[in-house]
């Protein structure tokens, strides 16, 4: 009996050993960062006129932060989530995959995934190499303007996002 005991313990302890390998490490954005970075985004847009949402997604297309000006409409903060959803499942900004996804290429049918959206304004955010978040905007009169307000609320915090 004893030694029954001694052979499933034995047993169980060897399958339950942990390797360094078996684990992923990443960095993500921490809620302050993720809210500064909308916020700035959000200025940018204001100063140029425009009345946008703003989202942030952590690494995985979780929501981070949602923000939405006054005179934004109603549709702008899901398109905001989704277009920062799809530059971080892809890896690349919205505005680039809103061409290559064009009817008649090679990538048009990713346009039919529910919950991304593949117009300008969604932009991966990168720390020392890696993808630790995406931000997208919506509202601004064409995916360019977008684009740029994203960008631009990278530029604000960039400081903070190398290490």
């Amino acid at each position: 009996m004893t030694r029954r005991l001694l052979l499933a313990v034995l047993a169980a302890a060897s399958i339950g050993t942990a390797r360094a390998e078996d684990f992923a490490t990443f960095r993500v954005m921490s809620p302050p960062l993720a809210l500064d970075l909308a916020r700035a985004a959000l200025e940018a847009c204001r100063q140029r006129g425009f009345q946008i949402a703003v989202a942030v997604v952590d690494r995985f297309g979780v929501t981070q932060v949602v923000l939405r000006d006054t005179l934004a409409g109603a549709h702008t903060p899901d398109t905001a989530a989704a277009k920062a959803r799809a530059a971080v499942s892809f890896r690349t900004s919205t505005e680039e995959l809103s061409a290559a996804t064009q009817a008649g290429q090679v990538n048009s049918a990713i346009r039919h995934i529910p919950g991304y959206v593949f117009l300008g304004g969604g932009v991966p955010v990168e720390s020392a190499g890696s993808i630790v978040g995406g931000v997208g905007v919506s509202g601004a009169p064409g995916g360019a303007e977008d684009d740029a307000c994203a960008r631009a609320g990278i530029s604000a915090v960039e400081d903070r996002l190398a290490f």
